[in-house]
């Protein structure tokens, strides 16, 4: 009876190592999107080329941002509910799918085609929304993978694959596509071969999201079956309930502003960049890999002090110098010193959501970690349009500079709520109900 019992023993802990491994894995594949779509490459080229100037491609970009972040807001709970109904991996493939359908879509709206902005603008918000979705089913998974003590490690090694990732794909951009001549003669008219990057997004996501598929599977199979009525009265039941979690609530106010403030800095970096320091396209992929390079390091080796000192006092030190880091960039008299906070933001963004993300993983409750993740996902996005919108206000009246140290008001305040929270006061196994 000993030898099968270890044997079993031993098939149960290589198989969940397979399944860590793809669980960080999938960070590696859906990095493509954020970092050439979202952050520097399509967001830029999008503000230059599809308007009449790159001041009216910049707000209706942010226009493009602040709707799928209410969408995400609106939808995310329920998602988090059907993942503890239902099989999280099928909706999670779901979501992939659409967002590579949609983003190899992009590929071919033209600048200056009829309806090319509404299509564009369109095409990118249905491929964010299902983008972000995706993350409410990954993130679920994290509890039951990791025990509390190792959560911070393994939640790091993620965000690093994940900018390590980032920064892969930024270099084939930079080489393949972006350069003077691009790869396979790729044709450079209207911009075709930075279009045509979106398909390189599209396969890297798919193609190296097949592990995660393939080992990351539910364990639980008594969770009750998806009933939409049931699914909406849970969603009251769970925002209800977070009365008797101060933690999580606190966290998730805190959470809601210092995020506003990063997802801000990521999504305008690249056209603040472009516009006050005259970045080109070139310039912005090798600005977009020495930012993922410094974020990779920083997850992972935050990871470590994660689990050694807190998710609290981590995403603290994180936002101190995220704070320092926007000073910096708001300030800086030439591009050296931009550069500097711009290595600052990378080195320490990755620690931040890591942490976040850990710390979340910690106080949820056992057995509804997918309705807490949703509702972490609402937070992330509920007020995610009052960053670009206060951004671009204040570049608006007072220039650029200005607009990008207003996010200022999002770290302070996040970081002041988030010192009230006390990490082991919600135990990881409470009980919702």
């Amino acid at each position: 009876m000993t030898e099968p019992s270890q044997s079993m023993s031993a098939f149960k802990v290589q198989s969940k190592k397979k399944s860590i491994a793809a669980w960080c894995f999938y960070d590696w594949a859906n990095s493509a999107f954020t970092t050439l779509v979202v952050t520097f490459l399509y967001a830029t080229f999008f503000a230059e080329n599809f308007a009449e100037d790159s001041g009216r491609g910049t707000a209706l970009w942010s226009r493009s941002i602040t709707l799928s972040a209410l969408a995400v807001a609106g939808l995310a709970p329920i998602a988090g509910r059907l993942a503890d109904c239902g099989d999280r991996r099928r909706y999670l493939i779901a979501c992939v799918l659409v967002c590579v359908g949609f983003t190899t879509a992009l590929t071919f709206v033209q600048p200056g085609q009829p309806y090319a902005v509404i299509t564009a603008l369109a095409l990118f918000i249905v491929a964010n929304v299902a983008f972000e979705l995706s993350l409410v089913f990954y993130n679920a998974f994290l509890p039951s993978l990791a025990a509390p003590d190792q959560i911070g490690k393994i939640s790091g090694y993620g965000w690093g694959l994940g900018y390590v990732g980032g920064l892969c794909t930024l270099g084939i951009a930079l080489l393949g596509f972006v350069s003077e001549t691009p790869w396979f003669g790729m044709p450079t008219e209207n911009g075709f071969n930075i279009r045509a990057t979106n398909l390189l997004v599209a396969g890297w996501f798919l193609v190296f999201a097949i592990p995660t598929f393939i080992y990351l599977r539910d364990d639980d199979t008594s969770r009750s079956p998806v009933r939409l009525r049931g699914v909406f009265s849970d969603l009251l039941q769970t925002f209800r309930s977070l009365r008797k979690y101060r933690e999580i609530s606190i966290f998730l106010i805190a959470r809601l502003l210092y995020n506003d403030g990063l997802v801000t800095i990521f999504a305008f970096g690249g056209i603040y960049a472009a516009g006050t320091f005259g970045f080109t396209f070139q310039e912005l992929a090798t600005f977009g890999i020495v930012i993922n390079l410094g974020a990779g390091i920083g997850a992972l080796l935050f990871g470590f002090v994660d689990d050694r000192i807190g998710g609290k006092k981590t995403i603290a030190v994180s936002l101190v110098a995220l704070i320092a880091a926007t000073i910096l960039g708001a300030l800086a008299p030439n591009r050296t010193w931009f550069w500097v906070a711009a290595v600052l933001v990378g080195v320490f963004a990755g620690p931040n959501q890591s942490a976040s993300r850990s710390l979340m993983a910690r106080l949820v409750p056992s057995q509804h970690e997918g309705e807490f993740f949703g509702v972490f996902a609402f937070s992330g996005k509920v007020t995610a349009f009052l960053g670009p919108l206060l951004l671009g206000l204040v570049a608006d009246a007072y220039g650029q500079r200005m607009g990008m140290a207003s996010l200022l008001v999002f770290f302070v305040f996040g970081g002041i709520i988030l010192w009230r929270v006390d990490e082991k006061r919600d135990a990881i196994s409470s009980s919702i109900r």
